[in-house]
């Protein structure tokens, strides 16, 4: 283990940390205003902030298990198979397909629909979906090449246009709309914030870059997750300032929750401003492109892992079509999905696999430790809340309709 003689430097600990905003900057910010507006900004806030604690705090036990982010080979399934049996093994299997098929998803239908709604294109939605999915696929091809060397360049990119986007946003703010809130609208908004603050796939990567020096790590994962904290409460309150819950015109937040649109589609027909639609287009565009490439590689990685051990062959042409034909083809049909797929993917895959059996490990090494244990009682508790809740909105036997507020 590293220690103060030779760990890592503050220079290194920095980039890594900016790793973190990064993998986390992606579609999830782009709902959360949409998916958390309706609720008002005191809650969006204070439920930002216990999430903010929680996912991090799952992030940090992650990176204690030696086994898991001390070599290069393993993995989760694996895993959770050695530590917590064959079941767990299996719905980590099941939680992370949900994940990364939702997350492809996601990104091809929440491009297309920005694409579609800013821009007059002559192309019908499927058509532009189709066109940015050849683009991202082809990106994702070199993409270790294209994030190892382009990956500040890329960051610095998303938080240029993201200040440029809250600038021009801030001379439509309405106060008024700071101190409308209704809780009972809160938990439908729980599984996108789950999603906002995913970062934990890079963990194996980010202890491994910081030579399993402990301190250095929770630096990195807590200072990381910070900013990305900071970028979704100033995001939030910009947006839902800006935006009307609900507008005789349709553009305001109860539209673009029906339409299942990115925050960026409303506000920009409030801002009304060529300028602020290329930066908007820019920022959406990077942010989901970025995180189609690394999870796209994850997918390819994980499939060619379980075609091994279900099918005994890796053949590239197969894992290449198990790995992004489903995403494309579920976007394509169903082109309103990018909020309902961020749901699926926060409420239920990130829920189960970054979530609820962190804190199942936290109770298992608790030992005598009361503190220890109890906090993972409440890790599993919250988290089995929001799967609770999640499960119930697909099923059909919780539904918070939005249009109430009309």
């Amino acid at each position: 283990m590293g220690n103060a003689a030779n760990g890592p430097g503050t220079a290194k600990v920095m980039t890594t940390s900016m790793m973190v905003t990064g993998s986390m900057v992606g579609a999830g910010i782009l709902a959360l205003p949409i998916d958390l507006g309706p609720a008002g900004l005191v809650p969006a806030i204070c439920s930002t902030v216990l999430l903010w604690l929680l996912m991090t705090g799952t992030a940090i036990i992650y990176s204690r298990q030696r086994t898991l982010v001390e070599d290069e080979h393993a993995d989760l399934p694996t895993f959770f198979g050695r530590e917590l049996g064959t079941g767990s093994k299996w719905i980590s299997v099941w939680a992370n397909l949900v994940i990364l098929y939702g997350l492809l998803t996601a990104y091809l239908a929440g491009v297309a629909s920005v694409l579609v709604n800013l821009f007059d294109l002559p192309v019908p939605e499927w058509g532009a979906l189709l066109g940015y999915f050849l683009i991202a696929v082809l990106l994702t091809s070199f993409g270790t090449a294209v994030m190892r060397r382009g990956n500040a360049i890329l960051i610095l990119a998303l938080w240029v246009s993201f200040v440029i986007l809250v600038a021009m946003t801030i001379p439509h703010m309405d106060q008024g709309r700071m101190t409308m809130k209704d809780w009972a609208f809160l938990p439908s908004g729980l599984p996108v914030l789950v999603a906002a603050f995913h970062f934990h796939n890079l963990i194996p990567t980010i202890c491994r870059s910081l030579n399993q020096d402990k301190k250095a790590i929770s630096q990195a994962i807590w200072g990381g997750s910070f900013m990305g904290l900071v970028m979704n409460i100033v995001w939030i309150v910009v947006v839902v300032s800006a935006l009307p819950v609900s507008s005789p015109d349709g553009v305001d937040i109860v539209n673009a929750f029906t339409q299942s649109q990115p925050a960026t589609v409303p506000l920009a027909k409030i801002v009304g401003s060529m300028g602020f639609l290329q930066v908007a287009l820019a920022f959406s565009v990077v942010a989901m492109t970025t995180s189609f490439m690394a999870n796209g590689l994850a997918l390819q990685s994980f499939m060619r892992d379980l075609c091994s051990e279900t099918l005994g062959t890796t053949r590239r042409e197969l894992v290449w079509i198990l790995a992004f034909v489903p995403p494309l083809l579920i976007a394509m049909f169903y082109p309103d999905i990018f909020l309902k797929a961020l749901n699926m993917v926060g409420g239920v895959g990130i829920n189960l696999l970054f979530g609820i059996l962190p804190g199942v490990l936290l109770i298992k090494y608790a030992q005598d430790n009361m503190l220890r244990r109890t906090t993972g009682w409440i890790m599993v508790a919250l988290f089995m809340g929001i799967l609770i809740i999640e499960l119930g909105k697909e099923a059909g036997l919780l539904h918070i309709a939005p249009n109430v507020l009309l």
